[in-house]
């Protein structure tokens, strides 16, 4: 992909899923969350930077008593191709004998969102759920890393809005869009 300034890129990328697309996508998967999680008080983690706008979208449309933390890693540390796992900001909680949901917002290689499975499962979570904005259609993915919960999917583009970024330009966008 050639260097394109912010406003260059948005001007010439694709809208994927507008405003409307992702409210239904955000009902859908609170529904799917809640009916899974009925009963129980999961830890939802909110995987930051990227993760922090579905997160807070979502978090109200899930009929379940959750318990809020934060992660803070990254891999792209404002580039468009991830690297080593740097971790900002661990959680708070305790995840020892409870279920845990990450909630970020795309999966696409999988990297982060396997090292943070592998930490709550060794630090005692009873089960670790993830739930993505959107997954990335593509062959690559970490072996055996999953979303439990997808609203919606992407082509193997580079896409940025609503949580994610292009860099570090575009996140508040209400759609997705691609390059």
């Amino acid at each position: 992909m050639s260097k394109l300034d912010y406003q260059t890129a948005l001007e010439r990328a694709d809208l994927l899923h507008d405003r409307p697309a992702l409210e239904a996508a955000l009902d859908r998967m609170a529904a799917e969350i809640s009916e899974r999680l009925k009963g129980q008080r999961p830890i939802y983690v909110t995987v930051l930077t990227g993760g922090l706008i579905t997160a807070g979208m979502l978090a109200p449309r899930v009929d379940v008593d959750l318990d809020f933390d934060y992660v803070h890693v990254t891999r792209y540390h404002g580039e468009t191709k991830g690297g080593e796992l740097h971790w900002k900001a661990r959680p708070r909680y305790d995840f020892a004998g409870r279920p845990v949901i990450f909630v970020d917002d795309i999966l696409d290689e999988g990297h982060t969102l396997d090292a943070l499975k592998k930490h709550a499962l060794s630090a005692g979570a009873t089960a670790v759920y993830i739930a993505v904005l959107v997954k990335k259609e593509h062959d690559r993915c970490v072996p055996g890393v999953v979303a439990d919960f997808v609203g919606l999917t992407v082509p193997d583009r580079y896409v940025f809005g609503f949580g994610m970024d292009f860099e570090e330009h575009g996140r508040s966008l209400f759609g997705i869009y691609a390059i």
